[in-house]
């Protein structure tokens, strides 16, 4: 059993190429994962957990890698993270205004995507395409720009009447979703969402809110042998050690022919990986 590396835990590393190539951060190593397909891999949990902001051990993980005092006073941690249109900054009541104007800010893009089926989501525009293939997207299209997250938040409010924000997790691991149709698909949510998007228009500018057009669906994919039947999730908490047969990486999950495992979940993690 060779020893590859140890370290904290990070989400993997991605590079869109055909396919994806992905990479297992611990601490400042880069493991180079899609050369690990279809070999024996072990994960063994080491039994500490250092929180990804100020280093500090922690018994549990808030938030992804957070320890509960950074989870409760930092920007990134707070609820309008997960619910952009709650975003409170313009109340000047954001827990780090300067965090809020380098990440909220800024420019967002609302898409549409096909992991599990058709979803709508939002992301910095800095962050495409590395949101898509953190999702699991086979199929991808930027469909509005927007000024600010909150902006993008309130669009998707709008636009998930018509198509949900959600991705079938487990689907999305036991294969390929059927090819879609997103420009078509655009269209029609468009239309149906018009009076929603004129309002927010109305309300922050049309500048603020410009729908695309004419721009080409990203196909994307992945390093996957083969997917399992039934998925079965690890979790380091229970299983410390994780070992099997390397059939694929999706997402931000490793498939074994054992079982999948969430990487990011498990983000702070102090983890030593081998080969078998």
């Amino acid at each position: 059993m060779l020893e590859l590396g140890r370290g904290a835990l990070s989400k993997m590393g991605t590079r869109l190429e055909q396919p994806v190539q992905y990479s297992l951060r611990l601490g400042e190593q880069d493991l180079d994962l899609n050369a690990l397909l279809g070999q024996g891999v072990r994960l063994e949990y080491l039994g500490a957990i250092h929180c990804s902001h100020c280093g500090r051990k922690t018994k549990k993980s808030f938030s992804q890698g957070y320890c509960y005092p950074c989870f409760s006073k930092l920007a990134q941690c707070d609820t309008c993270i997960m619910s952009p249109e709650r975003c409170h900054y313009a109340a000047g009541t954001c827990r780090e205004p300067a965090w809020g104007e380098q990440f909220c800010m800024t420019e967002h893009v609302v898409y549409l995507a096909n992991s599990s089926g058709a979803k709508v989501g939002i992301t910095r525009a800095t962050q495409v395409p590395t949101r898509w293939i953190d999702q699991g997207a086979t199929q991808a299209l930027p469909i509005m720009r927007v000024a600010t997250r909150q902006q993008s938040g309130l669009v998707e409010d709008v636009l998930r009447s018509q198509v949900t924000d959600r991705t079938n997790w487990r689907a999305m691991l036991k294969g390929e979703a059927a090819p879609l149709d997103l420009a078509q698909l655009a269209g029609e949510i468009f239309q149906a969402c018009q009076d929603g998007i004129t309002t927010l228009q109305e309300r922050f500018g049309l500048q603020a809110i410009q729908p695309l057009s004419d721009l080409a669906v990203v196909d994307i994919a992945y390093p996957v042998l083969a997917y399992p039947v039934k998925v079965v999730s690890f979790d380091l908490e229970k299983t410390p050690v994780v070992e099997g047969t390397l059939q694929g990486i999706k997402g931000q999950y490793l498939i074994f022919d054992t079982g999948v495992i969430n990487i990011r979940k498990f983000t702070a993690y102090q983890l030593a990986v081998h080969q078998l």
